[in-house]
């Protein structure tokens, strides 16, 4: 992008000595300004980790420096509010911020709040779930409107899709590290909010993705060069973008079932096939999928299933691995996430870790409150802070940095592979 008025993109953020935004990332404010003159939508696609939120902020700063009055709307999950709220701070301060969400104003004062009551503030924070319940967000004429994590309205026919889709704003950004998450159609969703109109309706895109996932032999080089133009992505394993990140070494921790587990998980496997005899169609299926949850939570623990509440360590094939591994990275005096999909499993691998480690550490699921969310993460980030994280993957795999930690342990597999990666990103990311 050229012109007299393209930033240089050398630009620092407030006082802050890590400030000082790296070569892609300005980059990445130069594409999103030459967006905003255009008057256009894009995606910013970088890969975890790689800030796109501080690309975000510069943005919103030269804005502001241009003289673009705003207001500015910021559409986030509610456990990253407080997120963006300490990264404002820290390096913008200058931007002047408000908080639409009942954890910050109470929600008959929020109710009440209008586009008139916006004058003086130059960025607006809200979840997607309060921008369903505050009609005055989807009246208020934006200038930006950005969404974080913007996988959120990969479903079209979602109530928080539509509402976002019903947003007024004269440009429109969306950032995700996963802008396919499931399927082609993930992709259309996401382009329906930037470009309207550019992949053609739903059900024509449908059919188009359908031809393209039947024929081995289709190219997706025309889609790939139709929205090229309105994403940028960069890799982390792209040492021309970032070299000073460590390799990421994965490895698959294998876990013997213990007796008592061996013979839950037969019985079930019995049951299953009595089941499956006597059903079909729906029921069928959903069978299956009931007993797959059943065989999760025996192998996390017979407890889990049982509901006993016991979580005796030595019941567990899977408690004796994790045991192996916390004790090597207790030892290094190193810091550890452990996440799993289920809330119910958050407490009792809380109290086995704190066995190992010889210390409390932390916990976040859904439940957790919005308000107490950042003081976990700076309590776990700082260098003395608790040695392990436990995290459910809904409420705490997106959006949180959480690099204290040098290692990520997915206690149980989750459906998806790119969510799995999200969550394992919270860690691996600048800063590291």
């Amino acid at each position: 992008p050229a012109g007299p008025r393209t930033p240089r993109g050398d630009e620092t953020l407030g006082p802050h000595p890590n400030a000082q935004l790296r070569p892609y990332q300005q980059d990445g404010v130069r594409w999103l300004w030459w967006l905003n003159r255009l008057g256009l939508g894009g995606c910013l696609a970088d890969d975890m980790g790689l800030g796109k939120t501080v690309q975000v902020i510069a943005l919103l700063l030269l804005a502001k420096r241009e003289a673009d009055p705003g207001p500015h709307l910021l559409v986030v999950p509610a456990s990253l509010i407080a997120n963006w709220q300490t990264e404002i701070a820290r390096f913008a301060p200058s931007l002047r911020m408000l908080v639409a969400h009942p954890s910050a104003i109470p929600g008959k004062t929020l109710a009440t709040l209008s586009a008139e009551r916006l004058a003086d503030i130059d960025v607006v924070i809200t979840s997607y779930g309060t921008l369903i319940r505050l009609p005055w967000l989807q009246a208020t004429q934006w200038s930006f409107a950005v969404l974080d994590e913007a996988q959120a309205i990969k479903n079209p026919a979602a109530r928080q899709t539509r509402a976002v889709k019903a947003l007024k704003s004269r440009v429109r950004l969306a950032l995700t590290g996963t802008p396919v998450e499931n399927r082609l159609g993930d992709l259309w969703s996401l382009f329906d909010f930037l470009c309207p109109g550019l992949l053609g309706s739903n059900k024509t895109f449908t059919r188009f993705a359908r031809r393209l996932e039947q024929d081995e032999h289709a190219g997706y080089a025309p889609l790939r060069n139709l929205v090229q133009p309105y994403i940028l992505r960069r890799l982390k394993s792209d040492k021309r973008i970032i070299a000073d990140l460590p390799d990421k070494t994965e490895m698959k921790a294998y876990c013997a079932l213990t007796r008592l587990q061996a013979s839950l998980y037969e019985d079930a496997v019995d049951a299953l096939g009595k089941q499956i005899a006597s059903l079909d169609g729906i029921a069928r299926r959903g069978a299956v999928l009931a007993f797959l949850m059943r065989f999760k939570q025996i192998c996390n623990h017979p407890s889990q299933w049982s509901g006993d509440g016991a979580y005796d360590p030595d019941d567990s094939g899977k408690f004796a691995r994790l045991r192996e591994l916390a004790e090597a990275i207790a030892a290094r005096q190193e810091k550890v996430l452990v996440f799993t999909q289920f809330q119910e499993m958050t407490a009792p691998l809380a109290d086995f870790l704190q066995e190992v480690f010889g210390r409390p550490g932390l916990v976040l699921h859904g439940a957790t409150p919005v308000k107490s969310r950042k003081s976990l993460v700076e309590k776990f980030q700082q260098e003395q802070g608790p040695p392990f994280f436990v995290l459910s993957i809904k409420a705490g795999g997106t959006g949180l940095n959480l690099t204290a930690a040098s290692h990520v342990i997915h206690f149980d597999r989750w459906w998806n592979p790119a969510v799995e990666n999200q969550a394992t990103d919270r860690a691996y990311r600048i800063g590291q």
